[in-house]
């Protein structure tokens, strides 16, 4: 079934305390999460931010080793304006995530220091809802976190690691950008925090030139809409859930 015609889109559950999102790079929470995190901050949630990459290879025309400081910063800014203070970078490399054993255990151990009951996490799928083809990078974050929460919650994989010890806490996964999206939280009086978020990332922005991903209110109001017709009318975060 397509997913125009799926059923509307539920409630995001909110019996949680503490909330680990994890992305591939600087940016990637901005467009499509940060609604919602805004509004889980400004209820007292926390919420964290863990980022693969540092997104040095993002931006045409700024070498590498100006522009991950650059980025990083930004990501920084970002988090802030959405009530986010806690944001780690795990250094792995830009454009080239591999998923395997290395990405799963940093993954592993990072759920095991931060103890969230959800995870929040990019599109996995080989397609975004659209249609268009979804980055490797991506596709490979997500399918990591996935298999690194139960990782976390075994205490004989990775046993070693950080002197930390096991953590099966994790309740929900959410994913955001997701072709099979079933869940969503109404985003009507964060979206002005959300396109700061976004607008944060203005050496980003910029370097996309003219791109419709570039204009950021335009953006996100047009995904904020795209599901309001299965939420109600209300301007929507969107994400898939998957129960653990």
């Amino acid at each position: 079934m397509h997913p125009d015609n799926l059923d509307q889109f539920e409630e995001m559950p909110t019996d949680w305390t503490r909330a680990l999102a994890i992305a591939a790079h600087p940016d990637d929470l901005e467009y499509g999460a940060a609604g919602a995190i805004a509004v889980w901050t400004a209820a007292g949630k926390d919420v964290r931010y863990l980022l693969v990459t540092r997104g040095e290879a993002g931006i045409d025309g700024m070498p590498p080793e100006q522009c991950g400081p650059l980025r990083e910063a930004e990501q920084h800014t970002a988090a802030g304006l959405v009530g986010v203070s806690v944001v780690e970078f795990l250094d792995h490399r830009d454009g080239v995530i591999e998923y395997g054993v290395p990405l799963r255990r940093d993954i592993a151990i990072a759920i095991r220091r931060h103890q969230p009951e959800l995870i929040i996490t990019g599109n996995y799928h080989d397609q975004w809802p659209g249609g268009g083809w979804n980055s490797p990078d991506h596709r490979n974050v997500g399918r990591a976190v996935l298999d690194a929460v139960a990782d976390a919650g075994n205490r004989w994989i990775f046993p070693d690691e950080a002197g930390l010890g096991p953590w099966g806490g994790v309740e929900y996964v959410a994913v955001a950008g997701s072709p099979l999206a079933s869940h969503a939280v109404d985003v009507s009086s964060t979206l002005d925090q959300a396109v700061a978020s976004l607008e944060a990332h203005r050496a980003y922005l910029d370097g996309l030139g003219e791109h419709p991903m570039a204009a950021a209110r335009e953006f996100l109001e047009f995904m904020a809409d795209l599901g309001a017709h299965r939420f109600g009318g209300r301007r929507a975060s969107a994400f898939e859930l998957i129960r653990y």
